[in-house]
């Protein structure tokens, strides 16, 4: 058989069975996720996938950042099986520090691939017909603007642009660093000494190599680029930016003197003032994921060790047992506690949702340098890092050092790594480790509580009475109320709810120990209305039994409803069951 006829018949079997051929899901949002988006383009592509599905999305302003941007909101929801607010959600957010950028193009990516694969992917298209998903791109954009309009390094425009007199002289933001080369970046300053403790390394000149001790080198090193703006004989200590908005949450909210950037008071800054009405007026939602960067980290709280408490043994187990599928999705990422493997945190936003509100809650600190070599290097040599970055990114994230004379210290060198050598996801990378970072959240989404009637039996008691046992299951890992909102009353309590027709009475009703459990200790009061303090365990059931009064052939109503459940109902026909 000739090549001809081969590939005919290859194309021939490709055409005929699409599922051979590589999938793909085509959708009416072009997006490119080879590369970062400023504020404003964000606009402008959530506002096109809003056009583009308006039956799935819906797109609202949360309010104002400081500056005046609008806090876009994407609510995404299946109408046909009910409205958002009726089942459990999930709220998903990025770059609440301004430099974090990628952490905004996981939730761009997440809104766009969930909507393009709705109705042609049916995993998740089950998923959103179970439940609903609020997302944020980015908490705080005008730190995010900020970096890409402004020369910073990758550290630099993390918290909002709240003016803020970091030197006590009266003055705001007046001596940050200065772009002395003209560039768009913030980059290093070096100035030649003879007493300096740096060298310049023979074989690649961009790096400086410390000396040994007692021995002298040529170079010491200036700090960021910059002068000293006020004329009090420092540079660089007074730089735009107030708040970490990672600080700014009421549960163990701490002052700024205990740790800096935590705001003037809980939701002193407009950004996560409006985020946290929201939140708080959506009692259904169950599980949060917030993004952030760097480090290949899924972490859990608490952030203070003090709080540990704040997760009792089952509800640690729930995250444990999410974060290790983490782990498989996402290479080279760790799961870790916030205080323990990381350092303490007051007033985070995941802390405020998982001990504040009961909400199941993981912050992912995107991208990791395993990523970069293709295998676990935690901490590799500076040698291995620019050998990648050369090879990688081909000098793009490097400066070449350039001498100007400075107004303080005379002839000095500036230029090294700029914004974009660390901590961003390199652009060739992005679409990978946001697919990556959607296909754990949408994970996590799928563990929020499912309940169903697992078994229904209806037997004689007597003369016209009856016994009516059920039971209703979660068939998902997070529970319908979660310990520690069980321990603290975070919430309502769960409400099963029998409602018998006309010529039909309740009894009694409790809660017997098992199926076959004779005994059963009555509830005191309203048996059609009973609550469930711990709710339905996650991947377990709770039974409930009745005895009523009435004809056969008579009807009752049986009604779960839950906060972070959606409401399952069944009519049950009082006549023996089978």
């Amino acid at each position: 058989m000739n090549r001809t006829v081969l590939r005919a018949l290859a194309a021939g079997l490709l055409a005929a069975s699409p599922s051979l051929a590589q999938p793909d899901i085509p959708g009416k949002v072009p997006i490119a996720f080879n590369r970062y988006y400023t504020y404003a383009e964000f606009e402008s592509h959530l506002k096109a996938i809003a056009a583009a599905y308006p039956e799935l999305v819906e797109l609202r302003s949360l309010g104002k950042s400081l500056e005046g941007r609008d806090l876009w909101l994407a609510i995404v929801n299946s109408p046909k099986t009910g409205p958002h607010t009726s089942k459990p959600a999930m709220w998903i957010d990025g770059n609440v520090h301004g430099n974090e950028i990628q952490a905004g193009e996981a939730v761009l990516y997440s809104i766009w691939y969930l909507t393009k694969a709705y109705g042609q992917v049916p995993d998740l298209t089950k998923l959103l017909d179970s439940y609903s998903f609020y997302f944020l791109p980015s908490q705080n954009p005008d730190g995010r603007e900020s970096w890409f309009r402004d020369p910073h390094t990758s550290s630099s425009s993390r918290s909002n642009l709240r003016p803020v007199d970091g030197d006590r002289d009266g003055l705001f933001d007046e001596d940050g660093p200065d772009d002395l080369d003209g560039d768009g970046q913030i980059t290093q300053m070096w100035k030649k000494d003879p007493s300096g403790r740096f060298l310049r390394d023979r074989a690649d000149p961009r790096v400086f190599v410390q000396v040994e001790p007692g021995q002298r080198g040529e170079w010491t090193p200036l700090g960021q680029e910059g002068i000293d703006n006020d004329g009090d004989g420092r540079i660089n200590e007074d730089p735009p930016g107030g708040d970490d908005m990672n600080r700014n949450w009421p549960s163990d909210w701490q002052a700024d003197y205990v740790q800096f950037g935590a705001g003037l008071y809980p939701f002193s800054n407009p950004e996560p003032r409006a985020i946290g009405q929201f939140i708080l007026s959506r009692p259904n939602i169950t599980a949060a994921q917030s993004y952030h960067n760097a480090g290949g980290m899924i972490l859990r709280g608490p952030g203070a060790s003090y709080r540990e408490s704040a997760y009792p043994g089952s509800d640690r187990a729930v995250y444990d047992q999410i974060a290790a599928k983490g782990e498989d999705i996402l290479p080279y990422y760790r799961s870790l506690v916030i205080y323990r493997d990381l350092y303490t945190v007051y007033g985070g936003f995941v802390n405020w949702c998982a001990e504040g509100l009961g909400i199941f809650s993981f912050t992912n600190e995107m991208w990791t340098a395993g990523k970069y070599f293709q295998r676990d290097i935690t901490n590799p040599d500076d040698k291995r890092m620019w050998l990648f970055r050369d090879r990688l990114q081909f000098g793009l994230t490097f400066k070449d050092y350039t001498e100007i004379e400075h107004p303080t210290y005379g002839k000095v060198l500036v230029g090294g790594l700029n914004k974009w050598s660390s901590r961003v996801t390199p652009a060739f990378l992005l679409e990978e480790e946001c697919h990556r970072n959607f296909a754990f959240t949408m994970y996590h989404a799928d563990q929020m509580p499912l309940l169903a009637f697992e078994r229904v039996e209806v037997a004689r008691a007597g003369e016209g009475l009856w016994r009516l046992t059920a039971e209703v299951r979660n068939q998902k890992l997070i529970p319908t109320r979660g310990a520690w909102a069980r321990e603290k009353g975070i919430g309502q309590h769960d409400l099963m709810l029998c409602t018998p027709a006309e010529g039909v009475s309740i009894s009694a009703a409790g809660y017997p120990s098992s199926w076959l459990d004779q005994r059963m200790s009555p509830v005191r009061h309203e048996p059609g209305r009973l609550q469930l303090a711990g709710g339905i365990p996650g991947q377990g059931s709770v039974i409930f039994r009745w005895f009523l009064a009435g004809p056969e052939g008579g009807k009752v109503t049986l009604r779960y409803e839950a906060e972070k459940a959606k409401t399952i109902e069944r009519d049950v026909v009082l006549e023996p069951t089978p």
